[in-house]
């Protein structure tokens, strides 16, 4: 399967591609195989996320889920940078109200993290969730942070401002 990977603040990454289209995004180096077209724009396009110029990624995407994890994978997509969502809001919009835990399912299982992306997906009262990407909640608050939002921290005693 063709691949690339790029150096970025949260650590190496490596993108997938199968068929002119990207299919999974991981931590950590490969060694690069047959670099495609789609490959070295979506390394470019990332680049330029870490560097704050981009906020939309505009690649041909192929996550391989069932229909409803693509439709809330669809949902995350739609979610603007700097800008969160609650689970609650992706199950309505997946056209499943009450599935909130499978939303959160979906996000764990999110094949293509980043791009389409699920550290946008906040638990109710703004809660950071999890985040099933190497450095688990610290990756989602970089990520967050690069696009201006900042979480509160929470501890035993509750929720504090950063």
């Amino acid at each position: 399967m063709p691949q690339i990977s790029i150096n970025s603040p949260i650590g190496a990454l490596t993108i997938f591609e199968f068929d002119d289209q990207i299919v999974a995004l991981d931590w950590g180096f490969v060694d690069e195989m047959e670099p495609s077209p789609v490959l070295e724009e979506a390394k470019k396009q990332l680049n330029a996320y870490f560097s704050h110029t981009l906020s939309r990624f505009d690649l041909p995407l192929a996550p391989d889920g069932t229909d409803f994890q693509k439709a809330v994978w669809e949902a995350m997509c739609k979610i603007p940078a700097g800008q969160t969502a609650t689970y609650k809001d992706l199950a309505a919009a997946a056209g499943s109200p009450k599935a909130f835990q499978s939303v959160g399912t979906a996000c764990g299982l999110n094949p293509i993290p980043i791009i389409i992306p699920c550290h946008r997906v906040l638990a109710s009262g703004d809660k950071p969730g999890g985040y099933s990407g190497q450095g688990g909640l610290e990756t989602k608050r970089a990520l967050l942070k690069i696009e201006g939002v900042e979480l509160p921290l929470e501890t035993d005693q509750g929720t504090l401002p950063l």
